[in-house]
């Protein structure tokens, strides 16, 4: 409810402002003098003023210019039966907003005081999303100079409040921990308890239990009952990694829980209730897991309310000589050997890798160094790569192509085929082998004949 300070001496003009307004449902200050008024707008929050030109003491112009002093932004309308063009000339070259000619209709009034507020309002909206737009998201340990980790970070400030499940994506060694962790420290429950859980680190016959407990006697070797990672996380937040390799019938567990809040130990008949913040976490392609059936519809689009791409360090490469920077601190606290830095040529080899193990494998490098290095700087010498492996037979190539993950691989085979096939897409999907359900969602990721009309094989 905006409030609306009123400077008008004359009492009979302020009372009907002030009922008028309040109709409209408009907070009053009213007041009959300068004086006044400035006091009221040093004590109270005030989002516009309405103020006679003509005031004893000082005058409504002399008033107008003290308020602006006050408060740069405050729109004020300045109301005068002593109407000439001079004068609102002069009341708006000083700062107001507009000006009401006395005698008016207090629908009039009302109008031009909407007008105003609205204005006023969108101008907040505007300034708040200039500052959004240019501000640097800053968390301690986490290094995202880049403008693809800016928008991460972005996406992470504003969901973390809310009670949403979140599904980060990316891949292994990216950073899906630490965002995840971030999204549980910004949040209302930073207090309670962070729980993670790999899923492809525990065996499938024992990841039910892992995650919903089990009773005394649930099966051998359940001697005594024991929570899950559910009940653990209670007020608090599960990480749960890897979904995508989580098993059908667990699947269909986790649905329930997500859905109802609700589930039973594993051998146990009493339902219990927990209140858990879910982010989920995976390096592979959800999608395409649906498609080939090994992941249940509903429970994807259940995961899938907030989804938050991790994008790969070879995408954001800016960010490589501060996150070795911060590495080579963190390890060199350690180091019996006094380390001050990077050399340009050891940065220089950082920066020209492909970093197939992304921020994971950054780290390893660097903390190898910090140990090898004789000192006092990091340097080119101590940068060791690991090539990629290769095969025991000297005259075989590399698994991959020098520079290229799998996923980049296969996209080329497909667009290789697709180019074979002279765009036929009959064609292509046995070339490849494919379905041709399977073939058109791998062309839609890649961008290739989404729109074009398809040419059907003769016969």
């Amino acid at each position: 409810m905006a409030t609306i300070l009123i400077v008008e001496d004359e009492a009979r003009m302020r009372r009907l402002l002030e009922l008028d307004l309040a109709e409209g449902g408009f907070q009053t200050i009213s007041v009959a003098d300068a004086e006044a008024g400035l006091d009221r707008l040093r004590r109270d929050h005030v989002d516009l003023v309405l103020t006679d030109l003509k005031l004893p003491g000082q005058s409504g112009l002399e008033f107008l210019q003290a308020a602006k002093r006050l408060h740069a932004a405050l729109p004020v309308i300045v109301m005068t039966a002593h109407g000439t063009v001079e004068t609102a000339v002069e009341a708006m070259k000083l700062g107001a907003a507009d000006y009401v000619l006395k005698p008016f209709s207090l629908a009039e009034m009302r109008m031009v005081v909407e007008r105003e507020l609205d204005v006023r309002r969108l101008r907040e909206e505007n300034r708040t999303l200039r500052e959004e737009l240019g501000r640097r998201y800053e968390f301690p340990n986490i290094v995202a100079h880049s403008p693809k980790m800016q928008e991460v970070l972005a996406l992470v400030e504003r969901v973390a409040p809310t009670p949403s499940t979140v599904l980060l994506g990316g891949e292994s060694g990216v950073g899906k921990d630490m965002i995840a962790r971030l999204i549980h420290h910004r949040s209302s429950r930073a207090s309670g308890p962070f729980i993670k859980i790999n899923s492809t680190a525990i065996p499938e016959t024992l990841l039910e239990s892992e995650l919903f407990g089990y009773e005394k006697g649930a099966f051998t070797g359940a001697v005594a009952s024991k929570p899950g990672k559910f009940e653990l996380a209670d007020k608090g937040t599960l990480l749960l990694d890897e979904i995508g390799d989580v098993p059908a019938i667990t699947q269909v567990k986790l649905l329930r829980v997500l859905q109802e809040r609700e589930f039973e130990r594993l051998g146990g008949t009493r339902t219990i209730k927990v209140d858990v913040r879910l982010v989920a976490a995976t390096n592979r392609d959800l999608r395409a897991a649906l498609e080939q059936g090994t992941f249940r519809e509903d429970l994807y689009y259940r995961l899938n309310v907030v989804p938050i791409d991790i994008p790969p360090l070879r995408e954001h490469k800016e960010d490589i000589p501060d996150l070795a920077n911060l590495f080579l601190a963190r390890f060199a606290k350690n180091s019996p050997k006094p380390l001050t830095g990077i050399s340009a040529e050891a940065m220089n080899k950082l920066m020209d890798y492909h970093w197939p193990g992304n921020v994971r494998q950054l780290e390893n490098i660097i903390e190898r160094a910090t140990a090898l290095a004789p000192g006092p700087a990091i340097g080119l010498a101590d940068i060791h790569i690991d090539a990629p492996a290769k095969s025991h037979d000297s005259g075989a190539t590399a698994l991959l192509p020098e520079g290229k993950t799998l996923d980049q691989w296969e996209d080329d085979i497909i667009r290789e085929a697709y180019r074979r096939a002279n765009g036929n897409k009959s064609q292509t999907a046995r070339l490849l082998g494919l379905s041709r359900n399977a073939l058109r969602y791998r062309l839609e990721k890649i961008g290739i004949g989404g729109d074009e009309a398809e040419k059907e094989s003769a016969g």
